[in-house]
């Protein structure tokens, strides 16, 4: 008795102590600083080496892609050493730190002046010296390290500090994941309008300088919740679990599964592990036979696999389906995030040539600041969706998740679709407005402005940031959730590796339209000046490719099967006929 007294209070003593909203403050705060500091560098940065450091467009425009690039797929690296080897905190603390290291000699390439070309204004500019461009690629590369290890982490981290096995802690987990977002929006929309304007047009020290400050307040107000967070610690590498799970499968390709494989097939359970018992599937058959019993020498005298390249339990088999299940939906969400950032780009040279005045007033809202109310569009939306929508929708439907994750990426997806409609409706009458309503009464000249208010260009802007309010923040709670316990900062990884893929194919899109429609001897559809282009054909193009990816989403989602916890399909069986089928509707 005395005995499992002791045991009950040791595994008291073992469970984390899950602080909620208690440490949303500092992951928050971390996060704010973090992305305020660091987009609103970036953002700017091509200005800055070709203003500065007096680097042609091509060679800056490459080196902001690869250093984009590289940010993106650097998050593999890092989520594979947070799962494998250091945990979450261990990388995000040394990725912090890295990326205010990298901030600061930034803002030291500005303020000093050996650090960076001489000023030139009708002389021939000096190209920068080996010494500048190594103190400038230095803190390229700490910059990169810092998002390497705060991208796919950050997330998964402050979704750590919640019971993912309480109905609070569940919310909670849904909560943060809007409200990060909303997070995000906010302090984009601060790195695209005021700290851009001090880098361009007060000084570029002072505008390096106060994401320098921001960045090293993220790193304060990180260690500041060190004592209250819960650190995940990692239990080896996932990846290889993955794989040995192929392989074994592989080599026992030629075998036939048992009649009753949930009771016969190898079903060992490692006492220390922290992943969730799941549920045994029959998708993906193929995979089962890994865990299918061969030789009298496979298990060791304790019950586990004395080789896991040939035999594998159906909880690794299981995890591996996880991570396979997802594929189909994660191409789905690269293809959605093409169109938009194709919107994004082009709504700045539209708004070039769109009125921009403010009123009566003779000041120009900047093109570029455009994108600013997509992001504040998002930030209306979250909390209205969290407070007041998602509330709603429980109480009529009696379900505690409100829609599922699948049907809110779907929504998305129409709104994607009619995003490129209405960009499309607008671009036609800024162009009509410009060719048969000229501004300054006589046939426009190329690059003519059109008389049609920028304000026009709000309106698929704000469809579009409800849209990702939907698709995007549900494809991050999506990997979040259905990737193994083990694998989360993995998952974070892989909304970075989709977005960078998603830039790349948006990039191979232009190309090919512009070649295509130059080539057939019509108006080309991308032409530089918008009044000669068939820019809305193009949205157009763009909705037709959402429609397809909606079809094939839609099957993706039927085909789906979400990762099922043993723990509640007990809890299922305990229920009564009638509970039941509620359950399921």
């Amino acid at each position: 008795m005395e005995m499992k007294t002791f045991e009950k209070v040791e595994e008291t003593l073992k469970k984390p102590n899950y602080r909620g909203i208690k440490a949303m403050p500092y992951v928050i705060g971390n996060e704010t600083f973090e992305k305020i500091g660091a987009i609103g560098t970036q953002s700017n940065l091509l200005v800055y080496l070709t203003t500065v450091f007096h680097m042609n467009s091509i060679t800056a425009m490459n080196l902001v892609n690869i250093f984009s690039g590289t940010c993106n797929f650097g998050t593999l690296s890092g989520a594979l050493l947070s799962d494998t080897y250091f945990g979450r905190y261990n990388v995000l603390a040394f990725a912090s730190v890295s990326s205010s290291l990298g901030m600061l000699i930034l803002t030291l390439t500005a303020a000093i002046t050996k650090l960076h070309p001489s000023h030139c204004e009708d002389t021939p500019c000096n190209d920068p010296t080996p010494p500048q461009l190594a103190f400038l690629f230095t803190s390229f590369g700490l910059m990169i390290i810092g998002a390497s290890g705060i991208r796919p982490c950050n997330l998964a981290f402050g979704a750590d500090q919640y019971d993912p096995n309480t109905k609070s802690g569940q919310a909670g987990i849904s909560s943060f994941f809007n409200w990060y977002y909303c997070t995000i929006s906010f302090a984009l929309m601060l790195s695209l309008t005021i700290i851009i304007y001090v880098q361009s047009n007060v000084s570029w020290t002072l505008g390096l300088a106060i994401p320098s400050f921001l960045m090293i307040l993220s790193c304060v107000f990180f260690f500041a919740g060190s004592s209250i967070y819960v650190k995940v610690m990692p239990e080896g590498s996932p990846l290889t679990s993955n794989v040995q799970v192929l392989v074994a499968a592989t080599k026992k390709r030629k075998l036939v599964l048992p009649e009753e494989p949930e009771r016969s097939l190898f079903n060992h359970t490692h006492s220390k592990a922290k992943n969730s018992k799941l549920l045994y599937t029959a998708q993906f058959r193929f995979l089962n036979k890994a865990a299918i019993f061969h030789l009298d020498d496979e298990i060791n005298t304790d019950g586990s696999s004395r080789n896991q390249w040939r035999l594998c339990s159906v909880q690794q088999i299981e995890e591996a389906k996880c991570v396979i299940r997802t594929i189909p939906i994660c191409i789905a969400s690269v293809i959605y995030n093409v169109s938009i950032h194709i919107m994004d780009t082009y709504i700045v040279f539209q708004a070039l040539q769109s009125n921009r005045r403010l009123g009566n007033h003779t000041f120009k809202i900047p093109a570029a600041s455009y994108i600013v109310f997509q992001f504040l569009a998002v930030t209306i939306w979250i909390p209205i969706y969290d407070t007041i929508i998602i509330p709603f929708i429980q109480k009529q439907l009696k379900k505690k998740e409100g829609i599922t994750l699948l049907q809110r990426m779907g929504i998305g997806i129409i709104l994607a679709i009619l995003t490129m409609l209405l960009s499309g409706i607008v671009e036609k009458k800024r162009r009509d407005e410009t060719l048969f309503k000229p501004t300054f009464g006589f046939e426009p000249r190329k690059g003519a402005i059109s008389s049609m208010s920028g304000y026009w260009l709000l309106i698929p802007l704000t469809v579009s940031g409800i849209s990702q309010g939907f698709t995007l923040i549900g494809s991050i709670e999506f990997l979040y959730k259905q990737f193994p316990d083990n694998m989360r900062s993995f998952a974070g990884s892989v909304m970075c590796t989709g977005l960078a893929m998603s830039s790349y194919l948006a990039s191979f899109l232009i190309s090919v339209v512009h070649r295509v429609t130059k080539e057939d001897g019509t108006r080309n559809w991308l032409a530089e000046d918008l009044n000669e282009a068939k820019l809305d054909y193009f949205y157009y193009l763009c909705a037709g490719l959402q429609v397809l990816n909606l079809l094939y989403f839609l099957m993706c989602a039927k085909w789906y099967k979400y990762k099922e916890v043993v723990n509640e399909s007990v809890e299922l069986l305990l229920l009564n006929d009638n509970d039941r089928e509620k359950h399921d509707v």
